[in-house]
């Protein structure tokens, strides 16, 4: 004999699974026809993960400094309290007055005409960045990783980089930038 009442609440069940994905669908079409494809693919990510509002300016902010190569306007984007994790020195650097010598120091060595962005994964306050460029003759291939927090403000910012060649010859540029930085030159 056949259970009537699971049938009914595989029913209702049923109905409101069906309910939610209209109204899933229905708010994702209004996303789509308000904000264009890639903000609607970046909200649509935040509403499948159900992530808090995505802060996009940070982003923007920093990409207009890397293509500008404006070290001036890094102070403003860095929170008081920022972490810099390098892919040579082994323990993070911490503060602003660090992470922002280091930055600046990064945006002289790697940021020449061959650099360009390749490819970003973006999340409501994070985002993973990977480079290329060329330094004499060697490819590098990087990441950056950025976290900011609600203001806006970056708090953590990580790179990573390979091949062990390009390591190296990042290592020792960036130690000479550093002591240029220190000196004052």
């Amino acid at each position: 004999m056949r259970d009537m009442g699971a049938s009914r609440r595989f029913a209702s069940l049923s109905r409101e699974r069906f309910a939610r994905r209209i109204v899933l669908r229905t708010r994702l079409e209004r996303l789509y026809s308000e904000c264009g494809f890639r903000r609607w693919t970046q909200r649509l990510v935040c509403i499948l993960l159900g992530s808090q509002r995505m802060n996009p300016e940070p982003l923007r902010t920093w990409h207009r400094l890397v293509e500008e190569r404006d070290g001036a306007s890094l102070a403003a984007i860095l929170d008081d309290d920022v972490v810099f994790h390098s892919p040579v020195v082994h323990t993070p650097q911490r503060g602003k007055a660090l992470t922002q010598l280091y930055l600046l120091s990064a945006l002289q060595v790697l940021n020449n005409p061959s650099f360009r962005y390749v490819r970003e994964v973006v999340g409501p306050q994070d985002a993973v960045l990977e480079f290329e460029t060329e330094i004499d003759g060697i490819t590098i291939n990087g990441v950056d990783l950025i976290r900011w927090n609600a203001s806006g403000r970056i708090v953590d910012f990580k790179v990573m980089l390979r091949p062990l060649k390009a390591i190296n010859l990042v290592h020792r540029l960036m130690g000479e930038q550093l002591q240029q930085s220190v000196s004052g030159n």
